[in-house]
């Protein structure tokens, strides 16, 4: 079994040799690891580029949490010094999750949270000093959540409660994404919090920038990821927020022309649209016509309209919302879509999947879907993109559902030599064999069914 040391002893080697033996830090680290490795010591678990104070031998890092933690302790009023050395410990953390780690073990983020409230209870606000800790923070806290406290929740709500501080709020809705993300915990105690209603007034500031970060918090609270939770609770968060924010949301909508603002408030309301009334929610306040009206505007715009044709995919999760998205006329705009885009698979795999969902089991929509001339577009999609095995299943879906109820239709596709592209992908992706023979089969084509089971019964079933 190999031996190992502990970064302490390794870092304590480092320092003599700078300090008693006059090397430079690279020397000194590359003459310890040496010594180390000689007498068989695996260093696997060492941080080995740590930034070593030629002058004293220590790392970089330590010397800045300790001075940061004698600076809070002492109440220095040096706040030029300790703002160097907030950039300092910013610009360490940044370097890897190891340097991170070992910040967190030295106390770092305690001294941050600590010299936040310091902050905060001054008077005149030291912004600055304030922008730099937040920095600091966020460094520290990437993919490592476990960091979030109770305590650091106490100084995100007066930090989102501050007026007229743009950076200091982007910075800190950066930190509680930085929270939520692989930890269930903490994503549950800041709904806990009432996190909610301390970020609904940041809706109405009309800034680009802090409506993406508030809206990427938003999604990000209703993550799952967390796998050392058995059940988490994504969808009850996605309902309350939804309940608080939801119309809200809607109404922005005609607010903004930036495409990116546009597509993150359509994948917020997508993501939070997790229920059928909520659905009817965004149906009654106009929402359709306004998607509608965006998508118009904005044909050419690729991530925009993926995400517009997701939360249309998610409205019509509810029938009747279902049956208004095909009656305002979407058929022609995704129509429009699939022609501007035809070299774009993301767009074309997308909008598949929403004319299937739209389609399912509902002649009338197949019907103004087709009189659109939509057929010819989808089969030239497919006769494009070959080897995309989701575009292929998805295009089989929405053949299916297109002819499964209006047979009539099946002539039409199959002039447009739908047949051969199908089982051409059959024999390409034979995982999704079984969508496109459904396809197949719904065209009225023939196809060889396999029987999934040949066995023999132990028992006779009784007549």
């Amino acid at each position: 079994m190999s031996k190992i040391i502990s970064q302490e002893t390794f870092d304590d080697v480092v320092q003599e040799n700078v300090v008693e033996f006059a090397m430079s830090p690279s020397e000194a680290k590359e003459e310890t690891i040496k010594q180390f490795e000689a007498q068989g010591i695996n260093l696997v678990n060492i941080i080995k580029d740590l930034a070593i104070n030629p002058d004293t031998g220590k790392p970089v890092i330590n010397e800045t949490v300790a001075k940061i933690q004698n600076h809070i302790n002492e109440k220095n009023e040096d706040k030029a010094q300790l703002t160097e050395l907030l950039a300092i410990l910013d610009q360490e953390c940044k370097k890897s999750l190891a340097h991170r780690v070992l910040a967190g073990k030295l106390g770092a983020h305690d001294a941050l949270v600590q010299l936040l409230e310091q902050t905060l209870a001054v008077e005149p606000l030291e912004t600055e000093l304030l922008y730099k800790c937040l920095q600091a923070v966020n460094s520290l806290t990437h993919k490592q959540p476990d960091l979030y406290d109770p305590k650091a929740m106490g100084v995100v709500l007066q930090l989102l409660a501050l007026e007229n501080q743009l950076e200091v709020a982007c910075l800190t809705l950066q930190w509680l994404q930085k929270a939520c993300i692989m930890h269930e915990m903490n994503r549950q105690s800041i709904m806990a919090s009432n996190a909610v209603q301390a970020l609904k007034p940041l809706l109405v500031k009309a800034n680009p920038r802090l409506l993406r970060e508030l809206t990427a918090v938003l999604r990000f609270l209703v993550l799952d990821d967390d796998i050392r939770v058995e059940f988490g609770c994504a969808h009850e968060h996605a309902r309350q927020i939804a309940n608080e924010l939801l119309l809200e949301l809607v109404e922005l909508l005609p607010a903004y022309e930036d495409v990116n603002v546009l597509a993150d408030l359509m994948l917020t309301l997508g993501t939070l649209t997790v229920r059928q009334e909520l659905c009817t929610v965004i149906d009654d306040a106009g929402g359709l016509k306004i998607i509608f009206d965006i998508m118009r505007n904005n044909l050419n715009e690729e991530r925009l309209n993926r995400e517009a044709l997701k939360l249309l995919r998610a409205l019509a999760g509810h029938d009747a919302v279902k049956a208004h998205i095909v009656q305002q006329g979407v058929a022609p705009i995704i129509k429009q879509l699939i022609e501007t885009h035809q070299t774009n698979e993301n767009i074309l795999t997308a909008a598949l999947a929403c004319i299937t969902t739209l389609t399912l089991r509902v002649k009338e929509h197949s019907e103004a879907f087709f009189e659109t001339g939509i057929a010819e577009i989808i089969v030239e999609a497919l006769r494009q993109h070959p080897k995309n095995k989701i575009l292929q299943r998805n295009g089989a879906w929405a053949i299916r559902n297109m002819v499964s109820r209006s047979r009539d239709q099946c002539d039409t596709w199959l002039s447009f030599g739908v047949e051969d592209l199908l089982n051409a992908a059959m024999v390409e992706h034979p995982s999704v064999a079984q969508d496109i023979k459904a396809a197949l089969r719904d065209l009225g084509c023939n196809v060889q069914l396999r029987e999934e089971w040949t066995g023999t019964a132990e028992k006779k079933i009784a007549a």
